[in-house]
């Protein structure tokens, strides 16, 4: 039985586009993994880290795969990798060619030292809720026990345009 798997796509440096559909690409070649979707590509400030950095382009990718998580976080790691991401020497928050992040993966939660699912701040992340809100608007987000459509609502209401 195949998983429904969201993946969290970004990048601020060289390229942008390029690098986003390199990585879909990626997947989309990969067995085991099927591309299903992909949401629009939306450009947005950097959060944190060095001041002055380029603006990312995010989107949302949704996938079914056969993987674990665990195999599907290295592939997305190896990804980021032949993009040129080197995590052993970047700065918190900081520009980046490319970033995967496996954001859920069905139902499993897990609280290891390298995967944590669902992702860390993903139902605060409005860089992500968005694109995640073209795909499926109706998945309901297991920390707010509300749907994507309506945590984006929340988070975004009164915030200027």
């Amino acid at each position: 039985m195949s998983a429904r798997v969201f993946v969290a796509l970004g990048s601020n440096l060289g390229d942008r586009r390029a690098h986003l559909a390199a990585a879909v690409a990626s997947l989309g070649a990969t067995e085991g993994v099927e591309v299903w979707a992909v949401s629009g590509w939306h450009e947005t400030r950097a959060v944190g880290g060095p001041a002055g950095q380029p603006d990312f382009l995010n989107g949302v990718l949704e996938l079914r795969t056969e993987l674990s998580p665990e195999d599907l976080l290295w592939l997305l790691q190896r990804i980021e990798t032949r993009a040129g991401r080197d995590r052993r020497n970047e700065v918190r928050h900081g520009p980046r060619t490319l970033d995967l992040d496996l954001v859920l993966f069905g139902d499993e939660r897990r609280a290891g030292p390298e995967l944590v699912l669902p992702h860390p701040g993903l139902e605060e992340r409005t860089f992500v809720l968005a694109p995640l809100a073209e795909l499926a608007p109706e998945l309901v987000l297991p920390g707010a026990g509300v749907s994507v459509a309506a945590r984006l609502a929340a988070l975004t209401q009164g915030a200027p345009r």
